[in-house]
């Protein structure tokens, strides 16, 4: 009995990928998506991104990442869920900044957080992992000057937004940030069903 049961645990544990070391404390992964790289520098990404990602201290993608940054960058839509310490944030910022236009000066990608201090942390990891590629980022958030936003936001676009949804929703409203927004060309991502939910809602308003 003790070694049938030993048997099915270490079935168990093969069938998981578990990815590096810390990454994936459960590592059990399920996705519809079957390709799967575990190498950044497998991934075909800008030069310049793959210094950051290095220098940030990622050695080699977690499992989300090894999944979920391509079909990112190809343009699909994905929901991608994980616990927390897994790399979901490191995994977007990679695909947003690989998809970035450094020429173009517009927004091109909005991230939505539910509180101002996850938008500051997603901030901080979008600009160290694009330190070496110029990308811009500002943070659009509650508790800050607006008239002082309002003239940065006006003076050059940021090439990627991070911000709540009740601030953005009120730079929206008031028109301020639909001068340095590149609709055409803009992805939104969510971090979350809240995020999501209410950013829909409010660029419907808005719009």
């Amino acid at each position: 009995l003790s070694s049938s049961r030993d048997e099915a645990k270490a079935s168990a544990v093969k069938s998981r990928d578990n990815g590096p070391d810390g990454m994936e404390p459960e590592g059990v992964i399920e996705s519809n998506w079957n390709e799967i790289v575990d190498s950044f520098d497998d991934m075909n990404l800008s030069e310049s991104l793959l210094r950051g990602i290095y220098a940030y201290g990622f050695e080699k993608p977690s499992a989300i990442q090894q999944r979920a940054i391509l079909p990112c960058i190809k343009g699909y839509d994905v929901i991608a869920q994980a616990q927390s310490g897994t790399g979901k944030t490191a995994t977007f910022a990679i695909s947003i900044l690989q998809q970035i236009e450094l020429d173009l000066k517009a927004t091109q990608a909005l991230v939505l957080a539910p509180t101002r201090e996850l938008a500051q942390q997603i901030q901080k990891v979008v600009m160290a992992l694009g330190d070496y590629m110029g990308a811009s980022c500002h943070a659009c958030i509650g508790g800050t000057n607006v008239r002082a936003e309002v003239q940065k936001l006006q003076m050059e676009a940021p090439h990627i937004i991070v911000g709540t949804p009740g601030r953005v929703f009120d730079m929206l409203n008031r028109r301020y940030l639909c001068e340095c927004l590149n609709f055409p060309g803009l992805w939104v991502t969510s971090l979350s069903m809240f995020s999501q939910f209410f950013f829909f809602f409010f660029l419907s308003i808005a719009l």
